[in-house]
């Protein structure tokens, strides 16, 4: 799966070639929700980002969860 990067203008670059430029983009604010309660992911220190990263996501069925409910 090919993702999109940022050009060293912060331009972003999308996997097919066409180019958003910066000044038409919009940040995003993300929040994770941990231990109950939901934080920005912009305020998480660097080894918090690394474990963001690297999570995985489900989706909790009522009754339980099976192998195939895991998605990326």
């Amino acid at each position: 799966m090919s993702k999109s990067r940022e050009d060293e203008n912060q331009n972003l670059v999308l996997p097919d070639g066409t180019v958003i430029p910066e000044s038409k983009r919009t940040r995003c604010e993300v929040y994770s929700r941990v231990v109950g309660y939901l934080r920005p992911i912009n305020q998480y220190n660097p080894g918090k980002k690394s474990e963001f990263k690297n999570r995985e996501n489900f989706i909790v069925k009522r009754g339980g969860m099976n192998e195939t409910d895991k998605y990326d």
